[in-house]
């Protein structure tokens, strides 16, 4: 299930359970969380600067920043908030990225030139397991059983919300061809969407409404490309200031992105072995080039789904879409702009949508609907109905958990005060002096015994939630894509300046990075 490891941040998924702050469960076959403070938000609260000229090095670095292009291509912008979250295989989907893009763009990767924070997934158990006990009850975080050692990408700058929206301004300043923007990295839910965003180095956070605002006082086009969870977010940005009642933006930017602004995308994981991971990026980038997930050649029919001979954005993340096998749900900006505008009812006439018609085909005859296409809505509405009850008991094993939790570290503390703060001066004394006592009072505990039963729990539910988000995504995408058909049919039936923008829109879509 390491495939199925969500790229969602941690200020995103919900308030604590308790004081350790921890992180609540995630897609994952392990209980991850976090200590760390919610990311900023403001400018003021950031230290950033901006990407021209590139950040310096540190005296003990000697990486030299790539030169930064005028005007750049594209931008790709990613890493963690903080090295916890900073995955190796965020930094491999921008590795892939750099060489499907070609050259003329920038990179801007988590702490910068140099920087030393690549979380990968260390087999061998290391440090003192009593430590690792007392760490997982008190205090318990993603990234214990990790290494980190230094990027071997080589960025112009660090990606932090400054330096982004500072390198996005530069480089629509002036008028030209779509600037094309890949964000990788862990995702922000917003309500409204617009509020959402991308975690970024520093705990900084690149708002929807951020990037729209820059894009909106530019003067050229972009195509947008986010690949974290909740990414949907952006596609927000089909409007002026990110604003479904602000009209359509100008200059023209689309979008594609991972999943929509409700859910989990897969993806962000330490384990560097690319065949062991899943996700949107695997599929949109090797697509590009006209290859499977794993780097396989493809037939070039299945990918150039319009028969013009090349392989577009738009023909990627319909790659992404039939061939996921992750909790993926994608969407773009024409869908976004499809559900604003098209009739609920009324007339319609075919509209042409090679990339519709083929998810629509190939995922019918993988889930088995040939036939029976009228069952896909039911069929999904049941397994919306058994994930709502799986939360459910996840919810009810979390609660378990955190009582069991609140028992067992009482009944430490009552003897030994000071374990649950390693910083303590008396920690390491105390650790030193009673670790027998410490751990025949972990073994005999019925408290503690019952917590590890609870986090036992809390697993098994973990991974039903992650069973079926899987099984749902595939069938969401089958009947999004069905209403796409149906959406882009009435509303061409209508015309006016609404189909014209969503023709524009499939036009930037389907445009070559």
């Amino acid at each position: 299930m390491a495939g199925l490891l969500a790229c969602g941040s941690p200020a995103s998924e919900g308030a604590a359970t308790t004081h350790r702050e921890v992180e609540p469960p995630k897609v994952a076959t392990t209980r991850e969380a976090t200590t760390a403070a919610a990311p900023a938000t403001s400018a003021e609260s950031e230290a950033s600067a901006p990407p021209r000229p590139p950040l310096g090095v540190g005296p003990l670095h000697h990486q030299e920043p790539t030169p930064w292009p005028d005007p750049p291509r594209w931008l790709a912008v990613g890493g963690g908030a903080t090295p916890e979250f900073n995955q190796v295989s965020i930094e491999q989907d921008l590795l892939l990225a750099q060489e499907v893009f070609g050259d003329g763009g920038a990179l801007l990767f988590a702490g910068g030139p140099g920087s030393h924070g690549v979380q990968v997934e260390d087999a061998v158990p290391r440090g003192d397991p009593l430590v690792a006990t007392l760490a997982e009850l008190f205090a318990p975080r993603g990234g214990r059983t990790a290494t980190y050692r230094p990027t071997l990408t080589n960025p112009s700058s660090s990606a932090t919300r400054g330096g982004v929206l500072e390198a996005v301004k530069l480089a629509v300043a002036e008028p030209g061809p779509p600037l094309l923007v890949y964000l990788a990295g862990h995702g922000e839910r917003g309500d409204p969407p617009r509020d959402g965003g991308l975690s970024l180095w520093g705990q900084t956070t690149l708002r929807v409404a951020e990037l729209a605002e820059v894009l909106d006082a530019g003067r050229r086009p972009a195509q947008v490309v986010a690949t974290s969870c909740f990414s949907g977010a952006f596609a927000e940005l089909v409007f002026a200031r990110a604003d479904s009642e602000a009209g359509p933006a100008k200059p023209l930017r689309c979008g594609l992105f991972a999943a929509t602004a409700e859910r989990e995308a897969s993806g962000c994981d330490p384990n560097p072995d690319r065949a062991a991971q899943e996700g949107y990026s695997l599929h949109f980038l090797n697509a590009l080039r006209g290859r499977g997930r794993g780097g396989e050649a493809l037939p070039t029919a299945e990918l150039d789904l319009d028969g013009d001979g090349q392989i577009s954005l738009l023909e990627a993340h319909a790659r992404a879409r039939i061939a996921g096998e992750g909790i993926d749900v994608p969407t773009t900006t024409s869908e976004r702009w499809l559900r604003a505008t098209a009739p609920r009812r009324g007339n319609s006439r075919t509209a042409a949508l090679p990339e519709e018609d083929a998810v629509i085909a190939r995922l019918s005859a993988a889930l088995g609907y040939v036939g029976r296409e009228g069952e896909v809505e039911s069929d999904f509405d049941n397994v919306l109905k058994d994930m709502s009850e799986a939360y459910a008991r996840l919810d009810a094993a979390s609660g378990r958990e955190d009582t069991a939790y609140r028992a067992a570290a009482a009944e430490l503390l009552a003897r030994f005060p000071v374990l649950d703060d390693p910083w303590h001066p008396d920690f390491a004394p105390t650790l030193a002096a009673h670790r027998v006592d410490i751990a025949d009072l972990l073994a005999d505990s019925v408290q503690y015994a019952e917590f590890r039963a609870a986090q036992a729990e809390v697993a098994t539910a973990q991974a039903e939630v992650a069973e079926l988000l899987a099984r749902s995504a595939k069938l969401e995408r089958l009947v999004r894509a069905r209403e796409n058909r149906t959406l882009a049919g009435r509303l061409k039936a209508r015309g006016g300046a609404a189909w014209a923008r969503f023709e524009a829109l499939l036009a930037c879509e389907r445009g070559r990075p």
